[in-house]
Parts: C-alpha cells; sequence; structure tokens
C-alpha cells in the first residue's frame, strides 16, 4: 500500500466523528439558577483620558464575559475607574468604603492594557485566572477551503493563518499562544506543521508514512500528543514541538485520536474504539496502559481537560446529533451542556468554546449563558484555545 493510500485510509478512520451531519434540534441545556449571592457587585466608571473610551468598553466586556459580576451603582461593593491614553493605562479599583484593592499602570497597546487590567480585577476579586487577552484558532470555510483562522477570545480581530487551498485540520494553539499547531496536506499526505503566530513561519514537523494528526501542546509547550499511523494503525505518540522524538504510547486494534494533556503534563486522556463504540481513555504521558473512563454515555471524542485539572469537556452524540458533555473526574458524574461539537476549556475552567450549526459559540458552564462569538466565516469547526 502506498503512502497516500494509507493516509487516505486512515484519515477515513479517524476524521470519522467530522464528518457526521449535526442536528438541527433545539439545544438541551440545564436551567442553572444564579442567585444575587454567586456574582459580586461592580461598579465601572469610565476612564478618562484619549483613549479612555475605548479601553472602558474592552474592560466592562472582559467583565461582563467572565460571569463573576453583576454591574450596579451606588451600591456596589467595587468601583473600577481610571485614566488611558498615550499607551498608558493607570486603574484602580475600590471597595465600597473607599479602601484601594488594587492600583497598577500599564503600558501596552490600549485592548492590551485593558485586557490585562480586566483580568487583574477578576484574580484580585475572585482568585480565578481571567480570559482576556487570550487567543482562539478554528477551521473555517470561507474560501472554499478548509483553512486555519485566529481570534481574540471574543470573537473579535479575526485573521486567516494559512492560505494552503487544500485541507487544513486540527489546529492547536500551545499554551501561550504564541505557536499553533495543525495538519496539513499540502504535500498530499496529512503532515504536522507549527506556525509562530507573530511572524507567520512554518515548520513542517511531523511528516511519517500515513496519518500525523491532531497534536496538541504540553502544558509547557515543549511536547506535542497527536495520532500517528506510521506502524499501520492509528496509534497514540508524543513528539517533542520540534518534532524529534516520536515515542509510542498505545498498542491497541483500534483508533486512538484527540489526545489532552492533564494541566501537569502527567497524564493524556484521549478517545479509543478499540472496544467498538469510542469511548474516553487515560494514560501516563510517559506510555504504558490506557485505563477507560466511566462516562455513563455511549459514543464520547474530542476529550478537552480542564486548566484546573478537574474536568473533562467532549463530545458525545445522542439521537443522531452532538453534543458536548462534562464530566466531573473526581465525583464521576456527566452533565450534558449544550448541542454542539468539539469543546475546548477557557484558562478559568469556567468557559468553553465550540461549534454548532458552523458558528463558534462560548458558554459559561455555570450560568449556562451562551454567546456566538464568530460566525459569516461558512462553517466553522475544531477550535482551540490558549491559556
Amino acid at each position: 500500500m502506498t503512502r497516500r493510500e494509507i493516509s487516505n485510509w486512515i484519515s477515513g478512520g479517524l476524521f470519522f466523528c467530522l464528518t457526521i451531519a449535526t442536528s438541527s434540534a433545539a439545544e438541551d441545556v440545564p436551567t442553572i439558577t444564579v442567585s444575587k449571592g454567586d456574582q459580586i457587585n461592580l461598579s465601572v466608571t469610565p476612564l478618562t483620558g484619549a483613549e479612555g473610551a475605548a479601553a472602558t468598553k474592552t474592560v466592562q466586556n472582559d467583565l461582563a464575559l467572565s460571569g463573576y459580576f453583576k454591574f450596579g451603582g451606588a451600591d456596589s461593593s467595587y468601583i473600577v475607574r481610571g485614566s488611558a491614553s498615550g499607551g498608558s493605562l493607570g486603574g484602580q479599583v475600590t471597595d465600597h468604603s473607599g479602601g484601594t484593592v488594587l492600583s497598577k499602570t500599564y503600558s501596552n497597546s490600549t485592548r492590551e492594557n485593558a485586557h490585562q487590567f480586566a483580568n487583574d480585577i477578576i484574580e484580585t476579586l475572585t482568585g480565578h485566572k481571567g480570559l482576556a487577552g487570550t487567543k482562539i484558532t478554528f477551521i473555517a470555510t470561507r474560501s472554499g477551503k478548509k483553512e486555519v483562522y485566529l481570534a481574540d477570545f471574543d470573537g473579535s480581530n479575526v485573521r486567516q493563518l494559512t492560505r494552503d487551498g487544500t485541507i487544513s485540520v486540527h489546529p492547536s494553539l500551545s499554551p501561550d499562544g504564541r505557536r499553533l499547531a495543525y495538519t496539513g496536506y499540502q504535500s498530499g499526505y496529512a503532515d504536522v506543521y507549527v506556525i509562530d503566530v507573530a511572524s507567520g513561519a512554518r515548520n513542517r514537523i511531523v511528516n511519517f508514512p500515513g496519518t500525523n494528526s491532531g497534536a496538541t501542546f504540553s502544558p509547557n509547550g515543549g511536547e506535542l500528543a497527536l495520532t500517528i499511523s506510521k506502524d499501520g494503525n492509528p496509534e497514540l505518540y508524543t513528539v517533542s514541538a520540534s518534532g524529534g522524538g516520536a515515542r509510542r504510547l498505545t498498542r491497541t486494534r483500534g483508533v486512538e485520536s484527540g489526545p489532552t494533556w492533564s494541566p501537569d503534563g502527567s497524564e493524556i486522556i484521549y478517545s479509543s474504539d478499540q472496544g467498538g463504540s469510542p469511548q474516553l481513555y487515560r494514560i501516563s504521558s510517559s506510555g504504558g496502559r490506557g485505563r477507560q473512563i466511566a462516562t455513563g454515555r455511549g459514543y464520547c471524542t474530542e476529550p478537552n481537560w480542564s486548566p484546573d485539572g478537574k474536568k473533562v469537556a467532549f463530545n458525545v452524540r445522542s439521537g443522531g446529533e452532538f453534543q458536548i458533555a462534562v464530566l466531573d473526574l473526581a465525583g464521576g458524574a456527566t452533565r450534558t451542556l449544550a448541542t454542539g461539537q468539539d469543546p475546548a476549556w477557557g484558562a478559568d475552567s469556567r468557559h468553553v468554546i465550540f461549534t454548532d450549526g458552523g458558528a463558534l459559540y462560548m458558554l459559561d458552564t455555570v450560568s449556562s449563558r451562551k454567546n456566538k462569538i464568530v460566525d459569516g466565516l461558512g462553517k466553522i469547526t475544531e477550535p482551540s484555545w490558549s491559556r
């Protein structure tokens, strides 16, 4: 069998879950009641200065999307104020009695300053990491081909990264958002490329015979976990982020795909159909025997491990449509969040992005608030989120 034949044969099985049409049935989103006590009462005073209006808009949007705050008036527990001009932002947060709880100056672009200020507000008042300034990537078909796109976490500043005129799949951002790995077919085969996001420089790092796909960065950015079929069967491997040192982790008769790393890099969760229907498995990142994870669902693909290590989001299939489910790894409970595919956690382990009906959505898994963040680019699939 030639390399192209091997690649085509494996690709058909590996990407089966991506080619099933989803139903347009209504979402089955659980009702979660959020009481006033669950949110912090906050007031944002318009920032002064030449760049104040733009900075205020960004800060307000970042804080609203976080889900941690409700915005009030005179009875606010905290008040945000500051000034932005000349590439500098001075921001302060005071409590109801006038005491200063945060005061910091930022020197970057207006938007970056506002993102950093918003993240500091979130972390200071809640103890949780903010999402502002993170990046998302995804595949879109606006050009008529599957190409890689990049955007800010809220869907703004969308730009097309590849113009290969062929198939591009499985984009994955490094944790710091500076590099992007994806599978491209420029050579006629499924090879893994890494793009430097700032410069646009691209290197082909994995091009074994057969299929090389689904590469995801380790938490420290030094390794990639991916599916490689060079030995005849799609197995789970790790390689260095520069492409060397391929190490095989699994040895089964099934198709292994969708690897996702634990926050400390010691384990990987992946999907395998070694027992029939695809299920989730857990394995040491140094190798060993994969252990099936009890999810209570019959078809599980594309897992994504939350940054806090407590949850894994994944695709399930029910009644002919894909849905997003989340498993509590400690308690073992699985809940369905929404109709859609390919969930990816944000840095706060609270929000997920996913696709549905060709658009990209962000979902607050605590309040069930759902926002459409990117649309109008053809069909959007396979999102990834920096952390």
